[in-house]
C-alpha cells in the first residue's frame, strides 16, 4: 500500500468494513435499545489488513476498541488507515474511553467513516474531535452509506428519539450553548408547526415537550436557574425573531423581471415556518404555462419547484450561523437561479463531490437537520444530491454548478441550455453547441462514460461521438482516464475563483 492517498483506492476497504459490520453480535439488553452493526479495518502501510466487528471478542465492546486495543495494543498504529462504518462515539461511562479519542490516541491520521452518529446532540461531534486532533476523515461514499443505514435501521430509528443530553465534560457547539432566552421567547406558531408536522403527542404547555426540547438541544438547564433557556438553535428554529440576536438569520429573495421591474422579499422567522413561506413566494414569482399533452389540462411552472425548494432548505440547513452580517440568498432572472449559503463546503466533502452529485451525508446543523427531517421538509441528510441530478433526466435542463467564493457556497440554476453558456463557471463552454452541452451534462452527471456509453446515450455514430468527445477534452472539459480497453470520461473538477 506504498502509495499516496490521492493514488489509494478506499473502495475496496469501506466494503469489507460493511462486510465486517454485518458480522456484530448484539449483546442482551433488558432496556428494548438496540445496539448499532459496527465494523472496523486498519491498512498498514505493508498491506495488511485487521478487522474487527462490535461484540467479536466481548459483548458489547465497540468495534474500535477491539480493533485498536484487543487485537493491535502491541502495534504502532500512527501510519494506518482506519475505516469504521459509524462515527467513533464521544462519551462512555468511566473508566472507558471514547473510540474518538483511541483513535487520536494511537496517532492514527486518516480516517474513513461510514455514517455520522445519528443523536442529534452527538452528531459529528467525534468527527470533530479527530479533525481537531490533526485527522484527515473522508466519509464513505453515499451509495455504501445508504447500506449502512438499512442494516442499522432499527437502531438509527431508536437514536434519534432516545434522551441523550451531552455529557456536562464534553464542550458543547455554539448551536447548543445558552441565548439566555427562555421558553416564553419561543414562537407558538412555530412550534405548533413542529408538534402538527412531526405528529408529536405533546401539547406546547405540557412539561414532558419541554424536556423534549431539552433533549433535542432547543433548550438547556442552565445551572441557578428554573426555566431552561433556548439554546442557538432552539432560537432559531423557534425563536419570534431571531434575528434580534443572529442578525445573519435571514435568507434575502429577488427576482429580477425580463422589463427591469425587481420583487424582492426577507424570510428572517422561525425556521420552520420558512420553507412553506419561500414555496408560496416562488408560486407567485416563477412564471406558469398550461400543459396542454393531455385533455386535462394542469399548470406546470416554468423550472421544478421540488427542486428549487430543496436547494433552498438544504442551505438554511447546512449554511454556517457562526458568519455574522452574512445572511442566505435566493436570486433569480432571465438566465439563472441562484442559491447562496454562507459557510463553504465542510473539511469532508469537496467541490468535486457536489458538482458530481457524490457528495456523501453529513450536517453541520445536526439539531436543524434533525428538526427539518421530522417534519419532513428533507428525506435524509445530505444535499439533495439525487434531486439536482434528476434535472438533466426528468426535467431536460442543464445541471446545476456550485462554486466556493468566502464566505458563500453557490448553486447556480441555469435556466436553460444556451444560459449555460453564460452561466457556467466552467472553462471553454461558450464555444459549445446545445448538442455538445448536453454531451457534457451526460458525463457530468454520470460521474464517468465509456465512449459506448455516449454512443448509446445520444444515438450516435462512433465517429460522431468521438469527435464530440474530443472537443469536450481538446477545451479541458473533461478528462480521458484508464487504458485503451477500459477507457471513461470524467469532468474536470469546476475551480472556484480562489483556485483560479
Amino acid at each position: 500500500m506504498a502509495k499516496t492517498l490521492a493514488e489509494f483506492n478506499p473502495r475496496p476497504y469501506m466494503e469489507l468494513a460493511i462486510e465486517e459490520m454485518r458480522k456484530s453480535q448484539n449483546e442482551p439488553r433488558d432496556d428494548g435499545k438496540v445496539p448499532p452493526q459496527v465494523g472496523a479495518i486498519l491498512v498498514m502501510p505493508n498491506g495488511d489488513v485487521h478487522r474487527a466487528y462490535r461484540g467479536e471478542l466481548r459483548d458489547g465492546d465497540h468495534a474500535e476498541y477491539t480493533l485498536l486495543e484487543r487485537k493491535l495494543a502491541h502495534m504502532k498504529l500512527d501510519e494506518g488507515i482506519l475505516f469504521t462504518t459509524l462515527e467513533p462515539c464521544v462519551k462512555r461511562s468511566n473508566p472507558k474511553v471514547a473510540c474518538c479519542k483511541r483513535t487520536s490516541k494511537a496517532r492514527i491520521k486518516t480516517v474513513y467513516v461510514g455514517i455520522e452518529d445519528p443523536d442529534p446532540t452527538v452528531d459529528g461531534k467525534g468527527i470533530e474531535h479527530l479533525i481537531e486532533s490533526g485527522a484527515t476523515v473522508v466519509m464513505f461514499d453515499s451509495d455504501l452509506q445508504k447500506q449502512i443505514r438499512e442494516a442499522n435501521k432499527e437502531f438509527l430509528d431508536q437514536a434519534v428519539e432516545r434522551k441523550s443530553a451531552p455529557a456536562p465534560a464534553e464542550k458543547s457547539r455554539p448551536m447548543e450553548q445558552s441565548a439566555n432566552k427562555g421558553f416564553g421567547d419561543l414562537s407558538a406558531e412555530a412550534l405548533q408547526r413542529f408538534i402538527i408536522d412531526a405528529r408529536l403527542n405533546y401539547r406546547i404547555e405540557d412539561q414532558s415537550f419541554q424536556q423534549y426540547l431539552i433533549d433535542l438541544g432547543a433548550l438547556v438547564k442552565d445551572s441557578g436557574t428554573d426555566e431552561p433557556r433556548a439554546t442557538m438553535a432552539g432560537i432559531l428554529l423557534f425563536g419570534f425573531e431571531p434575528r434580534l440576536l443572529y442578525k445573519q438569520a435571514s435568507l434575502h429573495a429577488h427576482i429580477k423581471y425580463p422589463d427591469g421591474r425587481v420583487e424582492q422579499t426577507d424570510f428572517d422567522g422561525p425556521l420552520v415556518l420558512i420553507p412553506e413561506q419561500i414555496e408560496a413566494w416562488l408560486k407567485k414569482v416563477l412564471p406558469v404555462y398550461k400543459d396542454t399533452s393531455s385533455f386535462k389540462r394542469a399548470d406546470i411552472m416554468d423550472f421544478p419547484i421540488e427542486v428549487l425548494r430543496e436547494a433552498v432548505i438544504n442551505a438554511i440547513v447546512h449554511r454556517d450561523y457562526n458568519i455574522e452580517g452574512a445572511k442566505a440568498y435566493l436570486e433569480i432572472d432571465s438566465e439563472k437561479i441562484v442559491v447562496k449559503s454562507p459557510g463553504g463546503p465542510l473539511p469532508v466533502i469537496t467541490l468535486d463531490q457536489l458538482n458530481t452529485f457524490s457528495a456523501p451525508s453529513i450536517s453541520r446543523n445536526p439539531i436543524i437537520t434533525y428538526v427539518f427531517g421530522k417534519m419532513d421538509y428533507v428525506e435524509e441528510k445530505g444535499f439533495g444530491m439525487q434531486s439536482l441530478k434528476s434535472l438533466n433526466s426528468t426535467y431536460d435542463l442543464p445541471l446545476p454548478e456550485y462554486t466556493y467564493n468566502d464566505p458563500f457556497l453557490t448553486l447556480t440554476f441555469p435556466r436553460n441550455m444556451e444560459a449555460v453558456k453564460s452561466v457556467s463557471a466552467a472553462p471553454g463552454i461558450k464555444s459549445l453547441t446545445e448538442e455538445e452541452i448536453k454531451g457534457y451534462e451526460f458525463i457530468k452527471a454520470s460521474g464517468s462514460v465509456s465512449r459506448s456509453d455516449y454512443e448509446k446515450e445520444f444515438g450516435l455514430l462512433r465517429k460522431s461521438a468521438e469527435r464530440q468527445i474530443k472537443r469536450l477534452v481538446d477545451l479541458s472539459l473533461i478528462v480521458k482516464e484508464g487504458g485503451s480497453k477500459n477507457t471513461v470520461y470524467k469532468a474536470v473538477p469546476i475551480k472556484s475563483d480562489e483556485q483560479k
